[in-house]
């Protein structure tokens, strides 16, 4: 396997960025929390992120990592219904899963854990009886943002042997039988619009391919599961049936393989820009690491030529013009550096790897040019500076992008 080529001539630009993101002051206080120090997408958590991992990899200052690690914890930990991958015990728990190897953290960390597996436990029992109550399943109780695909990415990450990842890997099996509803749709169908909630676009409801509200996380976590200790049956056939589904709805046209974000009645399919959230460059992850699971060689190089298309395609390029890991940029670059990386195949990674330099300058370029920027790390310059760092050294020393579904 090659690595990305590394871009060691944007590390001063890098540093200048961490920089300006050293001091928890920057992050202020929004009306809708999403700037609360324990949320993984707008507030100290988030950021930390960045800063562990530079401290972790010997390229930024360990003082700094620690003062955004107590930022994130200045608050009361919250584990009731507002607790989730990206917000209160799951998030922090996270953080500090990344910083174990600085040496510090155990007994919060430990504390932490025992908080997100009981949470974890609670919404599994709840997923467990709507499924034998035979009712739909919704977005808020799978999706990786907010449901039980972002719980079981943390539990692999932080401890693939202990039962709760047991537990969730066969849940998610679960999900792709069939409810016994008398309905022809998939038991993944989604009886709302894309925010999860009822909607008149969406009388009928929709089936969602994204990563971050839909089945590629899955596809993701299940083939992460099936590398990882957690080869069974189940997991094997739920895996195909997902794969098998996403095979009816991929497209196949001159401009290259896609995937629709998501399928709805009455609805064309569209091609989404190369986000990470709807777009080609978490999907087509997603279907690379089934095809690694599955040791389908075939299934593995149509998801690489997805991204190589991608990469080359200025039009959708240019149609990317934010600089985060959310809808931008950075999400797009971090998802070629780990398809890059995890090729089997030497010739198609180098092919993968060789965009990576230029799109790594183009994105450097706009954080120097917007040092103004959001701070945070879905959207704004955390995440761009980690997409960033990949580009430089390679595979992140920490793994903080397993709560993306990329690793």
């Amino acid at each position: 396997m090659t690595a990305p080529a590394t871009t060691s001539h944007r590390a001063d630009p890098l540093t200048a960025v961490c920089a300006r993101l050293a001091d928890p002051s920057i992050v202020g206080p929004s009306p809708d929390g999403r700037t609360r120090p324990q949320s993984l997408a707008g507030g100290a958590v988030g950021i930390a992120l960045l800063h562990i991992e530079r401290a972790v990899s010997g390229l930024g200052d360990e003082a700094t990592a620690h003062t955004w690690i107590r930022a994130a914890a200045s608050e009361p930990v919250s584990i009731g219904h507002n607790s989730d991958p990206f917000h209160g015990a799951p998030a922090l728990a996270f953080m500090l899963q990344t910083a174990s190897p600085l040496g510090e953290y155990r007994r919060a960390t430990t504390s932490l854990n025992e908080a997100t597996a009981t949470l974890t436990r609670q919404r599994l029992a709840a997923a467990h009886a709507r499924i034998d109550r035979r009712e739909p399943l919704t977005m808020y109780e799978f999706d990786l943002v907010h449901g039980l695909t972002g719980l079981g990415l943390y539990h692999l990450h932080a401890h693939p042997d202990h039962p709760i990842s047991e537990e969730l890997v066969a849940y998610l099996a679960r999900i792709t039988e069939p409810l016994g509803d008398n309905t022809t749709r998939p038991p993944w169908w989604l009886p709302s619009g894309l925010g999860g909630v009822p909607h008149d676009d969406f009388p009928h409801g929709h089936a969602n391919i994204g990563t971050a509200h839909g089945i590629s996380a899955v596809i993701a976590l299940l083939a992460y599961a099936l590398m990882h200790g957690h080869d069974t049956a189940a997991v094997r056939d739920a895996l195909a049936v997902l794969c098998d589904w996403t095979d009816y709805y991929r497209q196949d046209d001159p401009a290259g393989t896609w995937w629709p974000g998501y399928v709805a009645p009455g609805t064309e399919l569209k091609r989404h820009r190369l986000s990470w959230c709807y777009g080609t460059p978490s999907t087509a992850r997603a279907q690379q690491l089934a095809g690694l699971a599955q040791r389908d060689t075939i299934r593995q190089q149509r998801a690489e030529d997805a991204m190589l298309t991608a990469l080359a395609d200025d039009s959708q390029r240019r149609r990317l013009p934010e600089i985060g890991l959310c809808h931008g940029k950075a999400g797009l670059l971090q998802s070629a550096c780990r398809m890059a990386a995890d090729s089997t195949d030497p010739t198609r990674s180098a092919l993968l790897a060789a965009p990576v330099p230029n799109l790594a300058a183009e994105l450097a370029s706009q954080l120097t040019d917007e040092a103004h920027a959001d701070p945070e790390l879905m959207n704004g310059t955390a995440g761009a500076a980690l997409a960033l760092h990949t580009a430089a050294i390679g595979n992140p020393a920490t793994g903080w992008d397993a709560f993306l579904a990329l690793s």
